[in-house]
């Protein structure tokens, strides 16, 4: 990976500090992140972590039943694959690709060798589990407390924060297993969405028209989120 492409992809790579980046740089792997690609299965003992460039891959709890919902989401900012780091190996959740794109794959013997030195690399993941966190325990106040309509709007706009676009390319049926709910409801909260003019939704499309609208309808739980990633997750020159 050259240096344009670090800067231009992954915000954990970017902020690396020299000595780590040319320990890590040459094995990591671009890889293609399609639609709907299982990156892990709950229970899975994981060969590698995933830093997300152009792609977004959600995390999901399934329940016994196949129910599923979305508890976090990992993009341009982050790393998927967290439990590798924090000693467990394995984790209960689903990673699945949200929207299409690109990666860079790393071997998960080389992170943890790279956390372990206790230096950059270590700060800095541990400060992106803390902003992670807080974005899944957001997200179940959010799943229990507000409307659906509010749901899909964080959900939209934490999208957007991870994309270099203003279109996400999602199936009704795949943003109803995101937030947990029913099919029908994605449908009317989107379209209520469409009739204020803040998106145009079509099967398996949806373009935002105006954000400023969506983080005026939204609830609280989009700035407390973005507020933490902002906080724990700046240009880290102090690392």
């Amino acid at each position: 990976m050259t240096d344009e492409q670090r800067l231009s992809g992954n915000h954990l790579l970017s902020v690396l500090p020299a000595v780590e980046w040319e320990r890590l740089s040459p094995h990591l792997v671009q890889v293609d992140m399609p639609l709907g690609q299982v990156v892990y299965e709950s229970g899975d003992r994981l060969a590698h972590v995933y830093f997300p460039t152009t792609s977004i891959v959600s995390l999901l709890y399934v329940m016994e039943d196949g129910a599923s919902g979305e508890i976090a989401i990992v993009g341009n900012e982050g790393i998927v694959g967290v439990a590798i780091f924090m000693g467990g190996e394995t984790t209960p959740s689903r990673a699945v690709v949200q929207s299409a794109g690109k990666a860079y794959r790393l071997d998960t013997r080389l992170l943890k060798e790279e956390f372990c030195r206790g230096g950059p690399m270590q700060r800095l993941l541990l400060r992106y589990t803390q902003a992670l966190i807080t974005q899944m325990a957001q997200t179940a106040v959010c799943n229990r407390h507000h409307s659906i309509d509010q749901q899909l709007c964080r959900w939209l706009l934490l999208s957007l924060d991870r994309l270099s676009s203003n279109e996400l390319k999602m199936t009704q049926e795949l943003i109803a297993n995101m937030l947990g709910v029913r099919r029908p409801g994605v449908t009317e909260a989107a379209m209520k969405l469409q009739e204020a003019g803040l998106i145009r939704y079509g099967y398996g499309h949806i373009e935002v028209l105006d954000r400023s609208g969506l983080e005026k309808r939204v609830c609280e739980c989009y700035s407390v989120v973005k507020r933490e990633f902002d906080r724990l997750l700046p240009d880290l020159k102090a690392l």
